[in-house]
């Protein structure tokens, strides 16, 4: 699923968008999403479309795709500049968002475009014993596409 949003599109469209796609992957397509996975997924989308809008010039697209156990959030926007994710700090108010995705997700990449970039987390849709909770596991850091440079 994919979508578009506009500067002037609101947040909770993102996470309706979503939620919608869940529901879909569980009962048209029978894989389990338990309510903790569905939270984390709605927390991801959240985030990474905030920033999109907050930091990027234009729309932003966000797509979502299920399989391996996995929900993938993708999030395009224009900006070239990749973001930082800063040393963990209590008394810092506001900018936590990376630091919660990254603490949510099973894996987690950003990726130079040729406009923009792409920033990509999968968060786990079940436990593998039970079906009923979520896994959250750790990511597997920071990815560039080869020959795009950059760091944080």
């Amino acid at each position: 699923m994919a979508a578009a949003f506009e500067a002037d599109a609101e947040i909770g469209q993102a996470r309706d968008v979503a939620r919608s796609f869940l529901m879909d992957v569980q009962a048209v397509h029978g894989l389990p999403v338990s309510e903790q996975a569905m939270g984390m997924v709605l927390l991801v989308v959240s985030e990474l479309v905030t920033n999109a809008r907050k930091y990027a010039p234009g729309p932003c697209l966000l797509s979502l795709e299920a399989g391996d156990g996995a929900v993938e959030v993708t999030v395009w926007d224009s900006e070239p500049g990749l973001p930082s994710v800063g040393a963990p700090d209590a008394g810092r108010i506001g900018q936590h968002g990376l630091e919660i995705v990254m603490a949510v997700c099973r894996s987690f990449a950003i990726h130079r475009e040729p406009v923009g970039k792409r920033i990509a987390a999968a968060v786990v849709l079940a436990d593998e014993s039970s079906g009923d909770e979520a896994v959250v596991g750790q990511c597997g850091g920071v990815e560039h596409l080869p020959g795009r440079g950059g760091g944080l």
